[in-house]
Formats: structure tokens, C-alpha cells, sequence
């Protein structure tokens, strides 16, 4: 990586991916100014028709620059345009060269002809310190071989490199019985309360720093003596409130959570005070199995909700296999085989195996109240008394999951599974990727709840194959 001089001025050059990637880079650089080439320009142009993702991004992008264009002369244009929420110091220009011609050897491209720019910006500005952003790999090699400082754009990252997404549990191995050795351990003096059939302690004193709203307090993985949420939290207070122990007679949908966090998920998931729940974990850990089956318990048998939908980023694996024939459901079954499979394991009886899955009654039921929908045609809705589950959230952007979120209505429910160990979409990072941006976002919301599931129970091979491969 090039050495940047660390000068009172600073110019950020911002590629065409930096803005299709964040619309809203151009107010993430404080008090420094941002540059757009016009070869930026000519190419967000060009990605502006038609109706894929990039394309309304681009012309969010072109609507943005519009308005901050409009409200200025042109001389102001070209001492550049006072961004709005930057404290009135950082600015944005215009880099318009007549006679821009690509560096020596280099084929004409939008790439090199933005290199040639930035390269021509630094020899005219010696007393700022011009700085190329992009998120094109070769694009930073090409700069570096040049010369040229370059930065990967890093500010919508929920995360650093060197941490993971939060567990939503925080285990203490010596609470004991109601907790008592943790109590002794914080040094906090305790309220028991019992409100409604419900327990709450309520802690005064110093509150653990890593301590947040709707997280898992418990005494261990496996152990069912102390596992509480909470509800409410400050620097020197803690409401904390006893979990359902659904791990015996008191299951859901036939459904028995086999350790803390498996129960702790259910609890999520049944809790009418959590409206949104995200649930990370490796394949075979119970996500969509447990999830669907708090589903069908709070649609079907407690009337809670009127209908389930269920929705998933249609992205394949490996080689797609062209266009799909049929309705929207027909288009989305191939994507649904997750949901086909634990509905045929939680319809499936444990005594002989057999499964009421393909009967015309059971069919109808699930039928009548399950929509499998496509993210794409979800835009406008409004989702009123729904239970609306969207699966391979990790597969999301974070504009994207925001425009799925935003459809909750009237008495709704949304759950995220995820793993972001397995993302397929291109430019998608574990750390920019839209699950993990939910999760830190809603993190202290007092209405959301997040689990990171770590037993694998699908088999011993699958278990085998997360710890070995």
C-alpha cells in the first residue's frame, strides 16, 4: 500500500463502484472534500437504465447529484459544493479534464483514464494529499504500481477485520441456581419480581460494558439452571427476565430446543415483544427447522397471525440453470427446498417415520396460510398480521433488507436466518453484507433480539464437514 501523507487537506477520489456500493459515500468523509472524475459521471450514465438493482442505484446516485447541483451557481460549482452534514467544511468538486489522455502503455479504459485523472490531481495539488477510492482490487494494484494512494472504501463495514458478529449470549459458567453466583461475581445488588408468571430480576450496580438489550444471560451452553434476557439496561441497571424452558414437555410445534441457545431462540420467537429476530448460525444448527415451527405454532394454533411468508434471495450456487417457467410460486419453488424439507421433518411422525406432508388436507392447511414470495416483487407491500421469514439473509445488501423490513405493517413478525460464512452474492463481504448490518443496527432496539446458534444437529457427517472443511 502506498505511504499517504498525512496533510491538512485531504481529496478523495471516489470510483463508480464506491457510490453504486454506497449512495451515501459522498457524506462519509467528514471534514474532507470528495472529487468525482467525469468518468464517474459517464459511467453511472451508463448503468442509470433498466430495472436491475444497479440501475436504481445509479439513479439514486444522479438524483442526489442533481439536488446539490441545483441549489448552487456555477461558481460556487467550482469551488466546490458544501456537503450537508459534514460541519460545512468538507465539500464536493467536479474533476473535469479536456484533455485527459490514459498513462503510458495502458490501454484506454474508464480505468485507467480515472488513474490518469488522479495522477494529474495529485501534480496539481502538492499541498493536499489526492487519494483514489475504490473497491476494485486491480484498480489498488494498478495505483500501487503507480504510485498512487489508494484506499478500499471501509466506512460501511458494521465491523472490523479483527472481530466477528455479536452472539447475542453471554455466558457465565458459575450462576448457579437463580443465578446467585453471578450476582456475587458482578457485585450487584438484586430484586426478584414475579409479574404475570413471569420472573425479573432487577439488577443495581456496575453493568457489564458487553451487556446489551435483548441478549442471553446464562449459566452455560447446556445447562437450563439460569437463562434470562434483557429487557432493559443501562450503566448502573438491569432488568433481566426468566426464559421459558422449552426443552422438555413445553415445546413448540412438537419442537424441543436441545441447549441454551436453541432455547433462547425459541423464547425470541414466541415473545410478542420481539418484533424482529435475526438467527446466525452454521448449516444444520436448527434456523429455519426451529423457526418455521414458532411459525405454524403462533398462525395456526394460537391465531396470532394470520399468514406466513416466507421469501429468499434467488441466488444459485454454482451455474445457473436459466429462466424458470410458471407463477411467481412455480419460479420460486427450486429456491424452497429448505422450507419443503423441514416442513416434511416437522410434519413427520417420531414414532414410525411417516409423514402427513403429502396429504390433500395437510397440503390444503399449509397452503391456505403459507405464501412463498420473491424479494424482488416485495417493493410497495404492506405486511399486516404476518409471520415473514426471510431465509439466506446473509445473501442481502443492507439497502435491500431495508426495503423488506420496511414492509412490516400492523401485528407483524420478521425473522432473519443467515450464515455469513456462506455468501454467494458478488461485492458482498461477512463484514458489508445486509444480515450483519440488521444485526449491529438494531442491536440496542428493545423490540429486536439476535442468536448465533452453534450445535450443528443435522448429522455427525455435517458437523464433520463445518469443522474439517
Amino acid at each position: 500500500m502506498v505511504r499517504i501523507d498525512k496533510k491538512a487537506t485531504r481529496l478523495y477520489v471516489l470510483d463508480t463502484n464506491v457510490l453504486i456500493h454506497d449512495p451515501a459515500a459522498l457524506y462519509q468523509f467528514e471534514e474532507h472534500d470528495v472529487v468525482i472524475p467525469m468518468t464517474v459521471l459517464e459511467e453511472l450514465d451508463k448503468h442509470k437504465n433498466g430495472i436491475r438493482e444497479i440501475a436504481r442505484t445509479a439513479r439514486q446516485i444522479s438524483r442526489t447529484l442533481s439536488e446539490l447541483t441545483a441549489r448552487v451557481s456555477f461558481d460556487e460549482i467550482q469551488r466546490g459544493i458544501p456537503l450537508p452534514g459534514t460541519g460545512q467544511t468538507g465539500r464536493l468538486r467536479f474533476l473535469c479534464y479536456n484533455d485527459v489522455q490514459p498513462i503510458d502503455h495502458l490501454e484506454d479504459s474508464p480505468d485507467n483514464r480515472l488513474l490518469a485523472e488522479t495522477c494529474r490531481l495529485r501534480d496539481e495539488r502538492p499541498d493536499a494529499s489526492v487519494i483514489l477510492v475504490t473497491k476494485d482490487i486491480n484498480l489498488r494494484v494498478k495505483a500501487a504500481a503507480l504510485n498512487v494512494p489508494v484506499e478500499d472504501y471501509l466506512n460501511d463495514r458494521v465491523f472490523s477485520d479483527s472481530d466477528a458478529m455479536i452472539e447475542g449470549a453471554k455466558v457465565y459458567a458459575r450462576a448457579g441456581k437463580d443465578g446467585v453466583g453471578l450476582w456475587e461475581s458482578l457485585n450487584v445488588d438484586v430484586t426478584v419480581e414475579r409479574i404475570d408468571h413471569h420472573t425479573f430480576y432487577d439488577l443495581r450496580g456496575t453493568i457489564p460494558a458487553d451487556w446489551h438489550l435483548g441478549m442471553l444471560v446464562s449459566d452455560s451452553e447446556n445447562g437450563a439452571d439460569f437463562e434470562a434476557i434483557v429487557r432493559e439496561l443501562s450503566p448502573q441497571s438491569a432488568r433481566l427476565q426468566l426464559l421459558t424452558n422449552y426443552r422438555h414437555h413445553a415445546g413448540v410445534w412438537g419442537v424441543h430446543a436441545h441447549d441454551s441457545r436453541q432455547n433462547f431462540t425459541l423464547n425470541l420467537l414466541m415473545d410478542p415483544e420481539i418484533d424482529l429476530v435475526t438467527i446466525a448460525g452454521t448449516a444444520g444448527t436448527g434456523k429455519t427447522y426451529m423457526t418455521l415451527a414458532a411459525a405454524f405454532q403462533q398462525t395456526l394454533d394460537s391465531k396470532l397471525f394470520e399468514r406466513i411468508v416466507f421469501t429468499r434471495a434467488p441466488i444459485p450456487m454454482g451455474e445457473d440453470i436459466g429462466f424458470l417457467p410458471g407463477t411467481e410460486e412455480e419460479k420460486m419453488s427450486p429456491w424452497m427446498g429448505a422450507f419443503h424439507d423441514n416442513m416434511d421433518n416437522l410434519l413427520r411422525d417420531e414414532h414410525d417415520g411417516t409423514t402427513s406432508w403429502s396429504e390433500g388436507a395437510t397440503r390444503q392447511l399449509i397452503g391456505s396460510r403459507v405464501q412463498i414470495r420473491s424479494p424482488t416483487f416485495m417493493r410497495g407491500r404492506t405486511l399486516s398480521d404476518t409471520f415473514l421469514i426471510i431465509d439466506e439473509a446473509q445473501n442481502f445488501t443492507p439497502k435491500q433488507l431495508k426495503g423488506l423490513i420496511s414492509r412490516a405493517g400492523r401485528n407483524s413478525k420478521i425473522v432473519l436466518l443467515g450464515n455469513v460464512g456462506q455468501i454467494d452474492t458478488p461485492y458482498l463481504t461477512a463484514n458489508t453484507c445486509g444480515m450483519a448490518a440488521v444485526v449491529e443496527r438494531f442491536r440496542d432496539w428493545p423490540h429486536a433480539g439476535h442468536v448465533t446458534l452453534r450445535s450443528v444437529e443435522r448429522s455427525r457427517l455435517a458437523l464433520a464437514a463445518e469443522e474439517l472443511l
